[in-house]
């Protein structure tokens, strides 16, 4: 005859056993990754993205955030969202556009007439259309978009730019992707790819004339030491995408996807807000740093562009373009 005791207390472990293999299983390690500093929005609000999904879902997801390109390049962690050594990237629309080209007509110079465009192309149809291109190509998920500012050209002492003719033969460092090429090549300046970590010291070194980047991230870069120039030309409007790899976004129940899509929603629009709030501010704080910050007539710089390319010659289409065009 068993003891009743014995067999209560076999129950209990067998029990506790469960209930630890349950909790084991039920904790989800996620990875989080992307190129930006740690005292940027972009970081802040994936940190706090990342705090937000635990708190919905009691804890079930564990996320990490690894910034300043701890987990390689902009190109490698687009990659690693496939061979899943990541499962959430927040990345240029450019890099995804790598994958999908139409995806990229986001980068067509001053398809954006500000930012307000910019957030009201985030929730369109055209924008939802062009996402569900990328996802049905690659397999994995957008979620968001954030505004990450417009973009603009800095330029060393010897090579200012206030007209669109100051860009002829100018060495510019653009991103290591297709997107950003229409603008330099449609004014005959020489493109050259350069990856992020490197290009402050490629400016320092005059192994290129110029860049062009937001103006949080020529703070945050510390480019306004290396470069006298700034010039407003605003060419691209640039925009970052939340993307969730397809085998994590497979795993998720209907209630998950909804919990993640609306947390990184809201954290898009917040890193957005703090973006153009610095964007004002930096003008004058750039100024009183000794900087020549130059206000162009972009009218001109869009003119002097459309004269030389149009979205078709970069493989978009025309009507995604007419259609963001029109976005009011």
């Amino acid at each position: 005859m068993h003891h009743p005791k014995r067999i209560a207390l076999k129950t209990l472990a067998l029990a506790g056993l469960l209930a630890a293999t349950s909790l084991a299983s039920a904790q989800t390690k996620l990875k989080w990754a992307h190129v930006y500093e740690t005292s940027e929005p972009f970081h802040k609000y994936s940190v706090w993205a990342g705090e937000e999904i635990k708190k919905r879902t009691n804890g079930k997801y564990e996320i990490t955030v690894f910034p300043a390109s701890t987990l390689g390049k902009e190109a490698d962690i687009n990659q690693g969202l496939t061979l899943g050594t990541v499962d959430i990237v927040l990345t240029g629309a450019s890099f995804a556009g790598r994958s999908y080209t139409p995806l990229s007509i986001s980068y067509f110079p001053f398809i954006f007439r500000d930012a307000e465009h910019q957030l009201k192309y985030a929730t369109s149809d055209v924008f939802k259309e062009l996402a569900k291109g990328y996802d049905d190509k690659t397999g994995n998920h957008i979620t968001a978009l954030s505004y990450y500012g417009a973009r603009h050209v800095t330029s060393s002492a010897a090579k200012p730019v206030s007209k669109p003719e100051d860009m002829k033969g100018l060495k510019i460092r653009v991103p290591d992707a297709p997107a950003y090429m229409a603008f330099p090549k449609a004014l005959g300046a020489n493109a050259t790819p350069i990856a992020f970590a490197e290009v402050y010291l490629a400016l320092q070194n005059n192994t290129v004339d110029a860049q062009e980047n937001p103006l949080p991230t020529i703070e945050a870069k510390k480019f306004y030491e290396v470069q006298k120039n700034i010039s407003l030309t605003g060419h691209i409007v640039d925009s970052l995408l939340t993307v969730v790899s397809g085998s994590t976004w497979a795993k998720l129940s209907a209630d998950e996807k909804k919990i993640f899509s609306d947390v990184m929603v809201e954290a898009a629009d917040k890193t957005g807000r703090e973006i153009i709030a610095s964007e004002a501010r930096l003008v004058e704080e750039f100024k009183k740093k000794g900087n020549n910050v130059i206000t162009v007539d972009k009218g001109a710089f869009r003119e002097a562009v459309l004269k030389n390319t149009k979205p078709t010659d970069h493989g978009y289409r025309q009507a995604d373009y007419d259609k963001i065009i029109a976005i009011k």
